[in-house]
């Protein structure tokens, strides 16, 4: 009991050591991002009075600097993005877990294959498709670019939670008469909804802190989104703290705010599969 009791500590103490280290520079941002410029310079953010603080930097930010115009890019961006992702992955996934045709097991084989392909082999080809197609710059140029990129990890992950599913389900389902496309969306998806929401965790945080992408398909400045912006910034105003901590705050609140409703999902999803394939 005593040794169960040491490592309990152990374990404890070395999480809360991970999340003050994760935790202290996102607390620095915060509150830098709240003091003026000349208090910046004046002090450490560890050093600040509540007098201090003040909302100018965030007005200035998306006002002057088109952080509000971004910041709703980045929602158009990011919000069809993940939905269209989750939609089609979820489709496929079941597909694979529970369909029977010829070459399943191949074609999940080639879906696994392209999670290793290097993102930057795609971006020219899939570029010069959409300038075929006259869609770079669009918003529809970058749904697709996103979906298409982050499809073979969706697929594969909500593949596995599928399989884990009781095949009873199916199976009763079927007797009652309901087709594919019933048991799916009546069955079968309510059950996923662990799996398809830590998906849509990642899939909504890749693409709203997305950088290389946005450049390559959306050459149009007024549908840039938060991360083209920042960098924008950086180039324009790199030693000007006050700015650039409001800018990355609001860059990654949304994120942050969108794991934590979520994160109730988050294990059940990731661990969904690691016994039954």
């Amino acid at each position: 009991m005593p040794r169960l009791r040491e490592r309990g500590f152990l374990l404890h103490s070395s999480s809360a050591v991970i999340v003050l280290v994760w935790l202290v520079p996102s607390l620095g941002l915060l509150i830098t991002s709240f003091r003026s410029r000349e208090a910046i310079s004046a002090s450490g953010w560890w050093a600040f009075t509540p007098g201090q603080l003040t909302f100018a930097n965030y007005a200035h930010v998306l006002d002057a600097q088109g952080m509000g115009q971004a910041f709703w890019n980045s929602i158009l961006i990011t919000v069809p993005s993940t939905a269209l992702t989750v939609a089609l992955g979820a489709l496929a996934a079941y597909g694979f877990a529970w369909g029977r045709f010829p070459g399943r097991d191949a074609l999940f084989l080639v879906v696994i294959a392209l999670l290793v392909v290097p993102l930057q082999t795609l971006l020219v080809p899939v570029l010069r498709l959409f300038n075929a197609l006259g869609i770079t710059g669009s918003f529809l140029a970058i749904w697709l670019a996103h979906a298409g990129f982050g499809l073979p990890l969706g697929i594969f992950l909500m593949r596995n939670f599928f399989a884990t599913l009781p095949n009873e389900l199916v199976e009763a389902a079927k007797v009652d008469g309901a087709g594919e496309w019933n048991i799916f969306t009546r069955v079968m998806l309510p059950l996923a909804v662990p799996g398809i929401a830590s998906f849509a965790i990642f899939q909504f945080m890749w693409v709203w802190n997305d950088l290389l992408v946005a450049l390559v398909f959306m050459n149009n400045p007024e549908a840039q989104p938060v991360t083209v912006r920042i960098q924008a910034l950086l180039g324009t105003y790199a030693s000007e703290w006050d700015i650039m901590s409001s800018a990355a705050f609001i860059s990654m609140a949304v994120p942050l705010v969108v794991f934590l409703a979520l994160q109730r999902y988050f294990v059940t999803g990731i661990t969904a599969g690691a016994v039954k394939g």
